[in-house]
């Protein structure tokens, strides 16, 4: 071999997963454990802070059988000072295995912890002037004699024949018949008769969770100390009825579980994993932040019930490595906690909660096949994993619009307060359905006034106008014109959207609850199809204060507006007013 680029290979590899981790392991192990003893240089260096990382990540049990397979060449006297500095079990597997030559072992000795010298004395090929060595630096051999020096001479007054108690000539010692009985009476004697075994113990839960549920039993069980006046100290954290918790402060590691809380609050909780809610799952998996999700926390009374979370990703300083979030915990409102869940609304979010969480884990797995994160995987399997991956999206796509308009009809939602240019949402929406129409052969229009200020922030403005174009949009066919006329008056502001001919021949029972969602070429409206899509409009316009008519060949979609306008500006596309409205939605 004129070049080995073996250990670089190693190292571009990146430990994704557990079982990459522990192959990287054993290949660094067998690499360095080859060098030469004044091998040095940056790529050594690298080996050797990766060997680290890799360890760092693998159970000690786990490195420990790795390190007792059949093999390993350790000849490195700087790979064995790193894996004596490790768990006492590593050590010892490393310490068997190791194949040094004698002026390694002397130079190596004295460099290493107290717990691997005493695993080294019983080394049975260490050479003599290494055990020498160990003599003089006050190790002691714990193992048994051997059979040449160990021989304990037990010699009774009658003069019998020393007795061979070394492992290796017990079958060969003396048996009690062959003894005079006081010499066996009086080696034993002194012997204490052994203690009766303890009674088998019932096997115990030591999950977090149960000892977290132990040490709540453990202090509910504790006698109260009786009241006294003293003031609580601020770092007491002594919590009673008269002082519910009802904020704190919390940290996670990388899986959702809560490691720490402060005050008195951290028995707890400690333990408690918020990925058991889909919606925190997907923003730990994601490492991204967090506001006002809903929580519900089981175990002690100061503390169960439900929550309101906040909480920020941390990242490791020197590797940016995610570790975990740090947030805070707020007591739900009391009308929201203690609201009974009836209705069928109430039902069908139970029901979506249900559903969301094995979408959520058939999406998770998806993207990790498709992201390789588990290994290598043939590009068929990865278009696959990517087509489930969106698939899986949509869905949850279309349970959230389903949970939102059960939310809106059941009273349970309200939409945030703020302020927006009805018309700049409109126009921003045609512009964005312009290529696509042109494709078509359909004509967009807008006619109106320059500005239409409604009582409406403008993320849910332009989430309105989105849903009921896009959902329009599909069913228009060349040389169609789907048109938008703005109405400004001293009080709400009107717009009005012309149904293509396909919906315009329906009636309302019709048309509000189609399941069709057009062609298929057009912009995605949701999974429940073309009515579903315009009642869930008609909601969050009853929502925000407004409604949503229909006409013949019209819909109508009045807002709630903010200032009052002298004259109304009102510009039909179609150049007729439109028919009397009848509530539809």
């Amino acid at each position: 071999m004129r070049y080995d680029d073996r250990l670089a290979t190693v190292l571009r590899l990146v430990p994704a997963g557990p079982s990459v981790a522990r192959i990287q392991l054993r290949q660094l192990i067998d690499l360095l454990g080859t060098l030469p003893s004044d091998a040095r240089g940056e790529l050594v260096d690298a080996a050797y802070l990766r060997l680290s990382e890799v360890a760092a990540r693998i159970p000690a049990v786990d490195r420990t059988r790795i390190m007792a397979q059949p093999g390993h060449r350790l000849r490195s006297p700087r790979l064995m000072a790193t894996l004596c500095a490790m768990e006492p079990g590593v050590a010892a597997a490393a310490i068997r295995a190791a194949d040094l030559a004698e002026n390694d072992w002397l130079d190596l000795i004295p460099a290493l912890p107290l717990h691997a010298r005493g695993l080294l004395s019983e080394k049975v090929d260490l050479p003599a002037s290494a055990r020498a060595l160990l003599a003089r630096l006050g190790v002691a051999h714990r193992a048994l004699p051997d059979t040449a020096a160990g021989v304990d001479k037990v010699e009774d007054k009658h003069g019998q024949k020393p007795v061979d108690n070394s492992v290796d000539n017990f079958a060969e010692a003396p048996t009690a018949a062959n003894l005079p009985e006081e010499p066996v009476l009086a080696l034993f004697a002194a012997v204490p008769p052994p203690a009766p075994p303890p009674p088998a113990a019932p096997p115990k839960d030591d999950s977090i969770g149960a000892i977290v549920r132990r040490i709540e039993a453990f202090r509910r069980a504790r006698p109260t100390p009786p009241p006294s006046d003293a003031p609580l100290l601020p770092l007491d954290g002594h919590v009673t009825p008269d002082r519910p918790i009802n904020v704190f402060d919390f940290t996670s590691d990388a899986e959702g579980r809560i490691i720490w809380a402060e005050g008195g609050v951290a028995p707890m909780v400690a333990g408690h994993l918020l990925a058991g809610e889909p919606a925190l799952a997907l923003a730990i998996r994601q490492h991204q932040p967090f506001h006002a999700l809903s929580l519900s926390l089981d175990g002690a009374q100061a503390v169960a019930g439900p929550w309101q979370v906040d909480g920020v990703p941390r990242f490791d300083p020197l590797s940016g490595r995610f570790v975990g979030h740090i947030g805070r915990m707020r007591r739900r409102p009391v009308q929201e906690a203690t609201t009974p869940a009836a209705g069928e609304g109430d039902r069908l979010r139970q029901v979506l909660h249900e559903l969301r969480t094995p979408v959520n884990a058939i999406q998770g797995f998806a993207e990790i096949i498709q992201q390789q994160l588990f290994g290598p995987t043939p590009h068929e399997y990865r278009a696959l994993a990517a087509s489930i991956a969106a698939d899986s999206a949509r869905m949850l796509a279309g349970f959230e619009e389903l949970e939102r308009f059960a939310r809106l009809e059941g009273g349970a939602m309200e939409l945030a307060s703020g302020s927006c240019d009805l018309a700049e949402c409109l126009t921003a929406t045609l512009a964005r359905l312009e290529a696509q129409a042109q494709a078509r052969g359909v004509t967009l229009c807008l006619q109106g006034a320059g500005n239409a200020p409604v009582a409406l922030p403008v993320v849910e403005a332009e989430r309105l106008v989105w849903r009921l174009l896009a959902t329009l949009f599909p069913h228009a066919v060349a040389g169609e014109t789907l048109g938008a006329t703005i109405h400004v008056t001293n009080g709400p502001v009107r717009f009005d959207l012309t149904l293509p001919a396909a919906l315009a021949v329906m009636d309302d029972e019709t048309l509000f609850h189609s399941g069709t969602g057009g062609d298929g070429t057009g912009p995605w409206a949701g999974m429940f199809g073309t009515g579903f899509a315009l009642r869930l409009a008609g909601a969050e316009a009853r929502c925000a204060g407004g409604r949503m008519e229909r006409s013949t060949g019209q819909l109508h979609i009045t807002l709630p507006g903010l200032t009052q306008m002298p004259v109304e500006s009102s510009h039909s596309m179609q150049g007729d007013r439109a028919q009397e409205a009848t509530p539809a939605a």
